[in-house]
């Protein structure tokens, strides 16, 4: 079970907090606003009025027995800045922080932040994805330049075996799940295509659209 702080009980915080809670880790919340915490206290193993900002405060926590604090001050980015880079001086095992905007990011990495997530950036280019073209249902960014693509299948290999079209060899993508109606398909060489079918595509994401005329 892995022990969680979480800085800032707002919308975005909170969901963190949650679902952490529900698989079944031992989640701390912190935030300044006393309604906040009254909100999220039933919800999590502990919750704590207090400043992120404030070092005494923080050393009181114990921030080297968290296995993961997360920064979830995106709204305040003096404050998320400041409390990214004493975690990271306290030891913090892992610092996660949130950024609003790309220059955010930047100066969240230079002090402290392991990680940065940067929810509105990453829903916005998901959607604007997802409803570039009547095929794509939906992506999923990896690392670096891999993607998972949820893909209608192209109609002109309807009736053929996979092993005929040779996605890996002659893209350099791998098929990895097909879903047929409500039935989930590990495919094979042997399997074959019918129309209607969506793909789970894993690659990089010039192959992915070379491959499917995207």
């Amino acid at each position: 079970m892995k022990s969680i702080l979480v800085i800032g009980a707002g919308q975005f915080g909170t969901l963190i907090a949650k679902r952490m809670e529900e698989l079944r880790c031992e989640v701390m919340v912190v935030d300044k606003n006393e309604e906040c915490i009254d909100e999220i206290v039933s919800y999590v193993t502990y919750a704590k009025i207090g400043d992120g900002t404030n070092e005494e405060f923080l050393r009181t926590l114990g921030i080297d027995n968290f296995d993961v604090c997360f920064v979830t001050l995106g709204s305040h980015f003096q404050t998320s800045l400041e409390t990214t880079s004493l975690l990271s001086e306290l030891g913090a095992k892992k610092v996660i922080s949130r950024a609003t905007n790309d220059v955010q990011m930047k100066f969240l990495l230079r002090n402290g932040a392991d990680e940065v997530v940067y929810p509105e950036k990453q829903t916005a280019l998901r959607i604007a994805t997802k409803y570039a073209y009547d095929s794509i249902l939906d992506y999923f960014h990896l690392e670096n330049d891999l993607y998972i693509y949820e893909l209608k299948l192209p109609k002109e290999w309807c009736g053929k075996k996979l092993g005929q079209i040779d996605v890996r060899k002659k893209f350099n993508i791998n098929l990895l799940t097909i879903k047929r109606n409500s039935e989930v398909i590990m495919p094979s060489a042997e399997t074959v295509i019918q129309p209607g079918d969506i793909a789970f595509v894993l690659g990089e994401s010039r192959n992915i659209q070379k491959t499917f005329r995207l």
